[in-house]
């Protein structure tokens, strides 16, 4: 009688669990968004193809980005300066982005250390702040986006961050230029942040080479986030990565993983194709994903395309996000049926 009634709570439970799901995140109308992308120095050739699918629906592009040489001193790589001249006179705006990595021959992403230097005290961080607005204004550009990473977990560095940006909001007022501040989702956005600038929170880091299989950003995720982000003055923009991560021999948590790599949505369709995969798309993240064996690896990919995509704007406008930034141009496929609204 009583394993009787347990089966029966067990099955009223089941169904009620069912009932309760929702419904697969996917792409419909929503409110309207301003639409930005990025361009990247080393995928000249690739972001050409994907802007021309793109332009007509762009109100900007971020040109990424201005590095800096084993000396702390800017430096600029040659596609940026052809990219940048590319887009003079067009009806977009155009911002210089300025972030933290090292190349030379010594090459680092991200450094922490370098921030450490460029931000040690107050005329190193008003000396950061002019060789920006200097370079700016030598490219004609209509703004400068600040892509400083990996800072936040140190309390005193997040302290000097946040007194550059100050600074550097009251500099691009002074000389007539928009500033857009790129943050990582861990950042703690209730710090204290100037008013004034767009802040630009990264929904691209939930699974990764850091991690297992899964998607970039989920429905969770994406909301999570944006509550986060009410924290964040003045204009707030999501932004999404079209491609994935592909992860070889993954198991035991992680203990067995092989190779992590990212990926490009053309790179994906292609294994896909080669591999006789056929791609499923995830209920919860609307993101494309499959397994294939080869050479003796297991191999699981997982991708955004443009339906990805559009779920995910779709979501953040219902949210009442009313900007969106593309993480990159090149190596997508249909890029141009990204929806505004």
């Amino acid at each position: 009688m009583r394993l009787g009634l347990i089966c029966m709570l067990f099955s009223a439970g089941m169904l009620l669990g069912g009932c309760a799901e929702a419904e697969p995140l996917r792409s419909t109308s929503h409110p309207p968004v301003h639409l930005t992308t990025w361009q990247t120095y080393w995928d000249t050739d690739g972001g050409r193809q994907d802007y021309h699918a793109i332009q007509k629906k762009l109100d900007a592009v971020a040109v990424f980005a201005v590095c800096y040489d084993e000396n702390d001193a800017l430096y600029v790589p040659e596609q940026v300066r052809e990219t940048a001249a590319m887009h003079q006179g067009k009806k977009k705006d155009v911002y210089l982005s300025f972030t933290n990595d090292i190349i030379g021959k010594r090459r680092a992403e991200k450094d922490q250390e370098l921030l450490r230097r460029l931000l040690r005290d107050d005329a190193s961080t008003d000396q950061q702040v002019e060789g920006m607005v200097r370079m700016a204004r030598e490219f004609a550009v209509d703004g400068i986006e600040l892509d400083y990473e990996n800072f936040a977990k140190d309390a005193a560095l997040l302290q000097r961050y946040l007194i550059f940006t100050y600074r550097l909001s009251a500099a691009c007022v002074q000389n007539q230029l928009k500033l857009r501040i790129v943050l990582e989702p861990s950042v703690p956005f209730d710090a204290g942040f100037a008013r004034g600038p767009e802040y630009v929170v990264m929904f691209y880091n939930l699974h990764g080479k850091h991690s297992g299989p899964g998607a970039k950003a989920d429905r969770a995720f994406i909301e999570r986030t944006i509550a986060k982000m009410e924290a964040l003055p003045g204009r707030r923009s999501a932004a999404f990565a079209g491609g994935g991560c592909l992860w070889q021999d993954y198991g035991l948590l992680g203990l067995m993983s092989g190779e992590k790599r990212f990926i490009t949505e053309r790179e994906a369709a292609a294994l896909a194709e080669q591999h006789n995969a056929v791609p499923e798309r995830d209920a919860e993240s609307a993101a494309l994903h499959f397994r294939f064996s080869a050479d003796g690896h297991e191999t699981e990919v997982w991708y955004a395309d443009s339906e990805t995509l559009n779920a995910w704007i779709t979501l953040a406008a219902q949210n009442g996000i009313e900007a969106v930034s593309i993480w990159r141009l090149g190596g997508n496929m249909e890029l141009g049926n990204l929806r505004r609204n």
